[in-house]
């Protein structure tokens, strides 16, 4: 069906014209795709570069007109019956292309989705903005939609259109800023990003998708499609059950990893693992060693390797190091057949300054403070979000979701909340804004918390946050109902510095700082904790963990298999840094791997065998457990020896023989004879001694003691015990009798 060429430019202003070759035009819909004119409809289009364009029949393909050229750089136009489907055949110098038209599909966003996405109440955003692989009437495509309230134009750029801003802008849905676009015959696997016009008419640089579900690897930077088919999981009895483990009753030890350096294949480029090889290696050694969860550095996509991922911008997005989302997936479900839990660091603080990210996204300070003394993070040049915007807000909760929902993931570690909860963090004066009442508490970042993890628990019950917070901020971990910011638990940075820096005194020096190892005490019931020995102990110069133990080669693996034992001991939580398990002698290196190689020497398979069986008796103990949260299930015994740097807790369930005995020796003095107060009589056996031989010890200890009616620390009964030098033993009640 052919027209007049008046006709196919009919009531065209030449300047939308011009704006919309010259990739200005905010309107395409109004110029490209079918039109109703006299008796027939007027389809335009434009293909710059192209030879010629037909239109075709859907079915069958054909021809039903010429498109005329109405402009020379690419813009044709022809006519079609009213109601008749129809494709476009493109004729490239080259070779020919059919598809449909991307401008003659309807809005495929609703009212809903839009009012949702502008209240920050859209929990599902990485399944609706972004890039969505889907049919519409029978074809196959991807919807395109981003918010950019503040563009003069946004178009979707990839290798389907040569990358040329031009071909394919996209339709602004005013009421929510949001633009969307529906190409057909793509689909998973295929890259893009956004091209985007500021209001200023200034071309920006091509931006990643905020809510990309897949992305290309470092150091390349596209968006990729990803597939919509759901994952088929075989976890659900994980899943049904989780919930139990969520309230933190039970024994919680974490093993925290950086899977780039947790082992290198040194003959193939010393390349990392990737996700399936890391199912086959690190989830049964983690569970072999009795871990209860795997925590990940951050694994969102990220630009710089060397930031460890705590400057991600691909929120939505599993980093492409390690394979695909589906790859990602498979592994969450092979730590679940193995009864391990996955935490995940999430970084909702800050984002890096790339051009192609976040920042300054439409032109405007879309996702984070315009005003730098808002927005601008000194310590790590990067950008804040602005939590006073709902879709910010709504973006960072949707990010959550995403890892809870779709990926199964048993928890979030908050990263850096000190940062968000304190308007002048690591600002001087005159460099921050207070909140509204005068006062330095970022009022938005509470509302935020509260709203984030409200939301966790109410949509996933299986799931828990952590807070790495490192002040004294009140209720991190007490429920949002009652006023606090609803963690389940917290970091205790406290119990860490402290520790550490008691440790890495010589022992004849220990005894003046022997409430360091008390203290933790004082406050250990403020929160839900958990005690930390993390990546940030064993890098930038720190050293590694058994480095930081003073004295010769042997007297450095007691003091380790000490202090560990002392942690498994202390009320709280347990979490620890890969390579710390082998008492790794260098500190970590983000570009190698632990070195492995150490488990040939004894003693350090030592300080391996060593951790299993700590989380072996954590596991099996209750009375190990009952007082992480609960202080009626602990005592102190032996508190103020500074003299003799000797500590003795008694951990205990409620149950008549639910008790342990932890006892520790910072000398290198045994100590023979020692009486310690204990609250039954009866027989007490070693169940675990970190100066045992199989460990690296000297082998000093007890293999089972009978108590004597004979009072010592507020105690009738008491035990007379051997205490060996720079060592941890654990004693159980065995069997009680009537005193």
């Amino acid at each position: 069906m052919n027209i007049e060429r008046s006709e196919l430019t009919a009531g065209l202003d030449p300047y939308a014209v011009e704006a919309l070759i010259a990739g200005q035009h905010g309107d395409p819909f109004s110029i490209l795709g079918p039109h109703d004119g006299s008796g027939a409809r007027i389809v335009r289009t434009f293909f710059p570069g192209a030879e010629g364009v037909d239109l075709v029949e859907t079915a069958g393909g054909r021809v039903l007109a010429r498109m005329h050229l109405i402009h020379p750089a690419g813009l044709f136009a022809g006519s079609v019956p009213v109601g008749a489907a129809y494709a476009l055949n493109i004729h490239w110098p080259e070779a020919d292309q059919t598809i449909e038209d991307p401008y003659a599909f309807p809005l495929l966003l609703g009212e809903l989705d839009l009012h949702l996405i502008s209240q920050g109440t859209h929990y599902a955003l990485g399944r609706t903005l972004g890039a969505v692989a889907m049919e519409v009437d029978g074809i196959s495509g991807v919807r395109f939609s981003v918010w950019a309230p503040n563009a003069r134009r946004v178009s979707v750029v990839g290798d389907f259109n040569s990358w040329d801003g031009r071909r394919n802008p996209m339709r602004l849905r005013r009421e929510a800023g949001i633009w969307e676009l529906f190409i057909p015959r793509i689909g998973p696997g295929d890259r893009y990003k956004f091209e985007i016009v500021d209001q200023n008419g200034n071309l920006l640089p091509q931006k990643a998708d905020p809510v990309a579900r897949a992305s290309e690897a470092a150091p390349a930077t596209a968006s990729i499609v990803a597939s919509s088919t759901p994952f088929q999981w075989s976890d659900d009895n994980w899943m049904r059950t989780a919930a139990e483990r969520r309230s933190g009753e039970g024994a919680m030890s974490v093993y925290e990893v950086h899977l780039g350096s947790w082992v290198r294949i040194p003959e193939e480029g010393n390349r990392w693992l990737d996700w399936i090889e890391l199912s086959q290696r690190l989830v049964p050694y983690v569970a072999d060693l009795g871990f209860t969860h795997i925590e990940l550095l951050p694994i969102m996509e990220h630009p710089f390797g060397g930031s460890w991922g705590y400057q991600p911008l691909g929120l939505f997005a599993p980093t492409g190091r390690y394979g695909t989302p589906e790859d990602l997936a498979y592994f969450v479900d092979r730590c679940h057949a193995h009864g391990i839990g996955v935490i995940l660091d999430w970084v909702p603080a800050h984002f890096p300054t790339d051009v192609w990210g976040l920042a300054r996204f439409d032109g405007t300070a879309l996702y984070e403070h315009e005003d730098p003394r808002e927005g601008f993070h000194k310590d790590w040049n990067t950008l804040i979000y602005n939590l006073g915007r709902n879709e910010v807000k709504g973006f960072l909760i949707a990010s959550a979701m995403e890892w809870l929902e779709h990926f199964h993931i048993d928890a979030l570690r908050v990263d850096a909340v000190a940062s968000m909860l304190y308007r002048d963090y690591s600002r001087d004066a005159g460099e921050w804004i207070p909140n509204k009442y005068g006062g330095r508490e970022n009022l938005e970042s509470v509302e935020f918390f509260k709203h984030l993890n409200s939301i966790i628990h109410q949509r996933c019950p299986h799931a828990f946050t952590v807070a790495e917070e490192s002040t004294a901020w009140p209720g991190v971990t007490r429920p949002v109902e009652e006023g606090g910011l609803g963690f389940d638990f917290k970091w205790n940075m406290g119990w860490m510095h402290d520790t550490l820096h008691y440790m890495q005194n010589e022992p004849i020096y220990r005894k003046y700082h022997h409430g360091m190892m008390t203290f933790g005490m004082v406050y250990a019931y403020s929160e839900r904790f958990m005690l930390p020995i993390s990546h940030d102990e064993v890098v930038h110069g720190k050293g590694s963990l058994l480095e930081k133990m003073p004295g010769d080669e042997w007297q450095k693996l007691a003091n380790l298999r000490a202090y560990l034992s002392f942690m498994w001991a202390h009320p709280g939580k347990k979490l620890l840094f890969m390579g710390s398990e082998i008492g790794q002698k260098t500190e970590w290196n983000h570009d190698g791997s632990v070195v492995w190689d150490l488990l040939d020497d004894p003693q350090h398979a030592g300080i391996q065998r060593l951790v299993r069986d700590l989380n072996t008796i954590y596991r099996d103990n209750p009375a190990l457990q009952f007082g992480d949260l609960h202080s009626e299930g602990f005592d102190w015994i032996v508190g103020d020896d500074a003299e003799n740097s000797i500590l003795a807790m008694l951990r205990k369930d409620g149950s008549d023989d639910g008790k342990v005995l932890a006892i520790s020796n910072f000398t290198p003095v045994p100590r023979s004879s020692y009486r310690v107060g204990v609250p039954a009589a009866g027989c007490w056996r070693e169940i675990l001694n970190s100066d045992a031989a199989v460990y690296g010890g000297s082998n000093h200890g007890n293999i089972e003691v009978w108590s004597e009616p004979m009072p010592s620390h507020g105690h009738q009964q008491s035990l007379l015990l051997t205490i060996p030098p720079l060592a941890t033993i654990f004693l159980k009640l065995q069997q009680e009798v009537p005193a």
